[in-house]
């Protein structure tokens, strides 16, 4: 069986990436509708000798699709995936917008695939590509001994803020050495051979939204007991997100029994030998972990590292395998 599906953001970084996801993937799809404003109508996308022309959002009837990914921004999100739901269309949306709603499931499939099966809405949620990276590594774990803690610091590349962003890092290194003005527009800082302690704005208890993302989003995910703290940073890489992760477990726990469950992981690839950097993520489907190590003087400490490529795994490939369960859970069952 195959299905009509729509892209909502298709002009954008992640767009173009659930599109190339979803081909590659061989997903089970009849017709693909690209969507974007009307000022970006009438463009075509390419892929493997594959031509799509872009529609405009506001005159598309979602009643002639099964699913829609969104991936055009909160807003966006907020109207147009509530007029998809009402056409009986799934929705699956990349932005922040439904993520903390208590009917909306927010999904990582190796994590909490079940929680689809819960839900009475037509629109699951994608969560934050930080936070999704972190929790495939951390899963394994949580099983076999419950995570009392987490603090994690991250390493987000520029990707993560958009072509804009990776563009003004482009042109910042070249004024950096050519030493003309630095002109900062996507960031608050400059970001070329720099660090930024700082993604998204700051919220009144001084953590930023992205930090308040990754706090909420594993509790509601993972589990709601687990303490969570999160210092978020840009720096200066095109692709990839990599993370420091201190985790307390609520036992003692070898090392051996940890990588182990590391080893047998669904989505990870592990080494014990070698450390991973976001370079050896970039175009790969994989949750990277290494460097797992006891912590110095306690049993139940350890500390990881952990990459993924952002915009794949920390969106387009999340995104395309809650469609993968959505059609064995759901779509296929009301179809059969």
């Amino acid at each position: 069986m195959t299905y009509n599906i729509a892209i909502i953001g298709a002009t954008g970084a992640v767009g173009h990436k659930l599109l190339s996801t979803i081909l590659d993937r061989k997903f089970p799809t009849n017709e693909i509708y690209l969507l974007a404003s009307k000022n970006s109508a009438g463009k075509k996308i390419t892929h493997n000798n594959k031509e799509f022309m872009v529609e405009d959002l506001d005159s598309f009837n979602f009643s002639k699709v099964d699913i829609a990914f969104f991936s055009a921004g909160a807003s966006v999100s907020s109207k147009y995936a509530l007029l998809a739901e009402e056409s009986n269309c799934y929705v699956i949306d990349n932005t922040s917008f439904f993520r903390m709603h208590d009917d909306i499931p927010l999904v990582v499939p190796e994590v909490n695939e079940e929680d689809i099966d819960t839900s009475n809405r037509k629109i699951i949620a994608n969560p934050n590509c930080s936070t999704i990276q972190m929790l495939v590594a951390l899963f394994p774990i949580h099983k076999i001994n419950k995570i009392k803690k987490i603090i994690v610091s991250t390493y987000q590349s520029v990707s993560g803020a958009g072509q804009q962003a990776m563009n003004e890092l482009t042109e910042q290194s070249k004024s950096y050495f050519s030493k003309d003005q630095i002109v900062c527009k996507s960031f608050p800082k400059q970001i070329a051979y720099n660090v930024i302690p700082q993604i998204d704005i700051f919220t009144d208890n001084k953590f930023t939204k992205e930090e308040m993302k990754m706090v909420n989003e594993t509790n509601k995910i993972l589990d709601k007991n687990i303490n969570v703290n999160a210092t978020c940073v840009r720096v200066p890489s095109y692709m990839g997100h990599a993370e420091s992760i201190y985790i307390e477990l609520e036992k003692d726990m070898s090392i051996e029994d940890l990588e182990r469950a590391l080893q047998n992981a669904e989505g990870i690839k592990y080494s014990n030998s070698d450390y991973h950097t976001p370079i050896d993520s970039e175009g790969e489907d994989w949750v990277y972990v290494s460097r797992v190590r006891k912590d110095i003087y306690k049993n139940n400490i350890f500390n990881l590292w952990v990459v993924a490529d952002n915009l794949l795994k920390g969106a387009a490939l999340n995104s395309v395998q809650i469609g993968e369960s959505l059609i064995k859970k759901k779509i296929m069952s009301t179809n059969e």
